[in-house]
């Protein structure tokens, strides 16, 4: 983990903490890099009950819900997945918030209309809180995964300080 993610985990815990709020995460092509990221924090048994790591369509409709005409209509890669899961986690686990990922992280399997380094990131809280960004990254697969992780994390810090 680079240091600048580890940086930004802590400020993350230290704002969760402070908020007395609780986070998960149900991710795709980051394949738990953000929920490793945020334990890496001392103390983030306080804001981190768990998360979970859906990597086939089949495990994002079996176990956060998410649609298969969205999955269909969508794809897996898209702005409705990653809301999907966002709601299907912050049911899933009860908590404050909760984070999304889903994309495609390279070298392979992108498309003239959904590149490799697309990714979509959501986030679900209180109220009805829901946020999807969308990203192209163009690093290779480990920097994609790490942008990833690092900018789900900074949507959450702004979802926490507003």
């Amino acid at each position: 983990m680079t240091d600048d993610l580890l940086a930004l985990s802590q400020r993350v815990g230290a704002a969760l903490a402070a908020e007395g709020a609780w986070v998960c995460a149900a991710e795709s092509c980051t394949g738990g890099l953000i929920l490793s990221a945020l334990t890496d924090c001392a103390g983030s048994s306080a804001y981190v009950p768990g998360g979970i790591v859906t990597y086939s369509n089949d495990a994002k409709v079996k176990f956060l819900k998410v649609r298969e005409a969205t999955l269909i209509e969508h794809g897996a890669v898209s702005e409705a997945t990653a809301a999907e899961m966002a709601r299907g986690a912050l049911a899933l686990f009860d908590v404050d918030y909760a984070l999304s990922v889903t994309g495609i992280a390279g070298p392979g399997g992108g498309a003239p209309d959904k590149p490799v380094g697309l990714t979509y990131i959501g986030l679900a809280g209180p109220g009805d809180l829901l946020r999807v960004e969308r990203y192209v990254w163009s690093g290779d697969r480990v920097e994609n995964k790490l942008a990833s992780a690092a900018a789900a994390l900074r949507l959450l810090l702004q979802a926490i300080s507003a």
